[in-house]
């Protein structure tokens, strides 16, 4: 079973996008994620920008390395530790979950698109502006991959957010419309519960379009879900 992608048109027939233009800054995030994740994965594309980013996931996927991707590396040394230490023992964890989800919004929008902060609604009853809303993922769009999404974004960032800051953190990505919800201080389902999990790929996806060309081979290629 597959799933198809968005199909939003504007004039022209054109795929509809929200608009958001990277920055000085968002290009030197762009190249230091990059730097890291060549670590992590051992190579490098020959692609510049964002193309080359992409490039290095699919590698890193193929390796079957999922989950590796170290997020406690792309933050400067003891800074997780002392979050945790400090910031989140404040007033339940709220005040820190308010304030990652702010830096989220502020620091992350070159690798998804148009962010902005939102109310969720937390465990204790309580609403808070400690989620985050991704218009349109380009990370999810430009993989065009469900297994990418899952294991090198979803599963690894709010095991990083647990476990070196702190704070719970639930990402609901949609792979209808490619839009994401982020809502920290709220603590993820069980991996047997959680619908995201159990989605089935796109249409569009290049992995899965791959597996089906190479069906009398189906082992030579394992989906990223797998």
């Amino acid at each position: 079973m597959t799933r198809r992608g968005p199909s939003t048109q504007g004039q022209g027939g054109e795929v509809s996008k929200p608009n958001y233009q990277p920055g000085p800054i968002d290009d030197l995030l762009l190249k230091f994620f990059r730097r890291k994740m060549a670590e992590e994965v051992g190579w490098d594309s020959q692609k510049p920008g964002y193309d080359g980013l992409m490039e290095a996931v699919n590698q890193l996927m193929m390796k079957g390395s999922k989950q590796e991707m170290s997020k406690q590396s792309l933050f400067p040394p003891s800074l997780p530790e002392l979050f945790q230490l400090i910031i989140t023992p404040i007033g339940g964890g709220k005040p820190a979950a308010m304030m990652l989800a702010r830096a989220t919004a502020l620091l992350c929008q070159w690798l998804m698109g148009r962010c902005t902060v939102n109310s969720v609604d937390l465990p204790d009853g309580s609403s808070s502006t400690t989620g985050v809303f991704v218009e349109r993922c380009k990370y999810l769009e430009e993989s065009k991959c469900v297994g990418v999404c899952i294991n090198t974004c979803k599963l690894p960032t709010q095991t990083f957010f647990r476990n070196y800051m702190g704070v719970p953190l639930l990402m609901e990505p949609n792979f209808q419309d490619y839009s994401c919800q982020f809502k920290f201080g709220v603590a993820p389902p069980e991996p047997a519960e959680d619908k995201t999990l159990l989605e089935p790929c796109l249409e569009i996806c290049p992995n899965a379009t791959r597996r089906r060309e190479l069906s009398t081979r189906a082992s030579a290629m394992q989906c990223p879900k797998a």
